[in-house]
Parts: structure tokens; C-alpha cells; sequence
């Protein structure tokens, strides 16, 4: 005895419906699915390498023991939403509010973080180095790390005037530092070891 089976008729490519923040997060479950609405579409990223995630890890871990012994605020990695705007929410992977700005804190960042570090992944570098920059630039973001494993290098970016200025770029065998938390700072080379 066979079995028929009506073939499907061809999938109608559906419109993308864009969001508004409070219409994503009432109807998206929790995840921790990387995911990020850019002017109100969604985009959902792949989950990142183990790389990427120990140096994420050793960058969190840092900043977060530093803040904590100078009480200056709360550091938390992704994911987390950092919303920007109606139609525009992003998920740094590590993100320091300062204790003036702690009611930002609420379901996610509601605002600009003080400090966003973004961990370079092959695919995404036209993001984090241009458009989430532009991005962060614009919203005031005071302070940008861009930590590239593949290039070895963590560049430090200052807002100065509303624009955002290279502060340092440092390689393996130098320290980075912080413009914002003057006497933060992170060995390049621990960062980016394989050990």
C-alpha cells in the first residue's frame, strides 16, 4: 500500500514585520539566543565560539572585580538588552553602568551604557567596528572597547564633543586602559590566550 502525500505549495516569502521594544519583549520568550532589534527588525544572530565566550568571560571578569572594589556601579555580559530607542535595542557583550545611572536598570539597560566592550567574531566585524561604533557614538556610549581576537588588538574609544576619538590601541605584551575608570586596565595578552 502506498501513501500519498500532497506536496506543499511553494513558502510565500511573508513581509518582515518590525517591532517596537515593548511589542518584542511581550511576545518573544526569554532566550539566550543572541538576538537584536535594529530599526525595529529583529536579527538573530548565531551563538558565539568558545572564544570569543572565554574572552568575553576574562574581560567581564575584570572589569566586574574592579568596579565592584571602587563601588562605582554594576558590570553585567550578554545577553542582556540595552535599549537605545524604540526600534533600536543591541546586546553588548559586556556592559558597566555607573552608580548615578543605576535606574537605567530595569527588565534590561534602558539607556546608553556608561561602558560596551564588543568581542569581534569573523562575521560581525563590519558591525562592531562600524555600525554598532556609529551606533554607540550616537547614543552616547562614553566609552567603547573593540577587542579583536583575530587581529590581537583591543582598541579603547573615548566620546569626546559627541564623537567618538581612539584613546589607545594596544597588542599582546601591552595593557589596555580605561579613559572613564582611570586605573582600569586589562593585560592584551591574557585576553587573548588559548591556554
Amino acid at each position: 500500500m502506498s501513501i500519498a502525500v500532497e506536496a506543499s505549495p511553494p513558502a510565500v516569502p511573508e513581509t518582515q514585520r518590525l517591532y517596537t521594544y515593548d511589542e518584542l519583549a511581550a511576545e518573544m520568550p526569554e532566550t539566550n539566543q543572541p538576538h537584536e532589534l535594529w530599526d525595529g527588525a529583529l536579527i538573530m544572530s548565531p551563538t558565539p565560539s568558545f572564544l570569543h565566550q572565554e574572552i568575553v568571560f576574562r574581560f567581564h571578569r575584570a572589569l566586574h572585580d574592579w568596579v565592584v572594589a571602587h563601588n562605582l556601579g554594576k558590570v553585567i555580559g550578554a545577553p542582556i538588552d540595552m535599549v537605545l530607542s524604540s526600534h533600536r535595542a543591541v546586546q553588548p557583550d559586556v556592559a558597566f553602568i555607573a552608580q548615578d545611572r543605576l535606574a537605567i536598570i530595569q527588565r534590561g539597560i534602558m539607556g546608553p551604557a556608561d561602558l560596551v566592550a564588543e568581542i569581534v567574531s569573523l562575521q560581525g566585524r563590519s558591525r562592531d567596528r562600524i555600525e554598532k561604533r556609529d551606533l554607540y557614538e550616537q547614543h552616547g556610549v562614553k566609552e567603547y572597547w573593540i577587542i579583536d581576537p583575530e587581529a590581537q588588538t583591543v582598541e579603547v574609544l573615548a566620546l569626546v564633543s559627541g564623537r567618538y576619538e581612539l584613546v589607545q590601541r594596544s597588542l599582546p605584551g601591552e595593557a589596555s586602559s580605561s579613559r572613564l575608570l582611570p586605573g582600569f586596565e586589562v593585560s592584551v595578552g591574557d585576553l587573548f590566550r588559548r591556554a
